[in-house]
């Protein structure tokens, strides 16, 4: 109940801490990526030692390998973890990296905002620039201004979403959670019309 956002913090028999770009420990508030140390931890994967040295490294005992877990997260000074999004899902712009679930959780606190789904996007002068894809409360009209000045008061300026579209819902996977992949993927195809038309032009 005193830490409703965090995970918790190692199992039983298990070490975990966050690391850097360049593996060094960081201190309690930083963000970086979780490694995890214990007997828990997976021998690799089956048949792939590319993908399994990627990610099993060696730990602080000789001979010993830990896991790079990819998620990122920061670490409070009793050892409670908060995930901040996976280091492949993070958007680069405007020189920061941004995490989507941040937007997407600063988005939800907007009002009449039922679901959001946050992607990068080509722009020719950032690189990348960050979309919103926003479903609004049934019986609720979108209010993208709205949106726009509760984002302003919560993100920092590089993360506020660039383009912003309301939807009556999102794709959703098997499993039923939003699939980004095929948001992805219609972005891509918009684009190679958009670049189509330009050159018809």
């Amino acid at each position: 109940d005193r830490r409703p956002d965090s995970v918790g913090r190692g199992m039983p028999n298990e070490e975990v801490w966050i690391v850097d770009d360049k593996g060094n420990r960081l201190e309690p508030g930083a963000e970086g990526e979780l490694v995890v140390r214990g007997s828990n931890v997976m021998k690799g994967y089956w048949g792939d030692t590319e993908i399994t040295d990627k990610v099993l490294r060696p730990g602080p005992i000789p001979g010993e390998r830990v896991l790079y877990t990819g998620d990122l997260f920061r670490m409070d000074e009793e050892g409670f973890l908060y995930f901040v999004g996976r280091k492949d899902d993070m958007i680069k712009t405007r020189g920061e990296s941004v995490s989507p679930k941040e937007v997407e959780n600063a988005i939800c606190g907007a009002e009449h905002v039922a679901e959001v789904a946050v992607i990068p996007v080509p722009d020719d002068i950032l690189g990348s620039a960050i979309k919103a894809f926003v479903v609004p409360k049934n019986g609720t009209i979108p209010n993208k201004k709205q949106i726009f000045i509760h984002c302003k008061k919560v993100l920092e300026e590089f993360a506020i979403p660039k383009y912003f579209e309301f939807r009556d819902s999102l794709p959703k996977n098997a499993s039923g959670k939003i699939d980004k992949l095929a948001l992805k993927a219609e972005q891509s195809q918009n684009s190679q019309r958009e670049g189509a038309r330009r050159a018809i032009e």
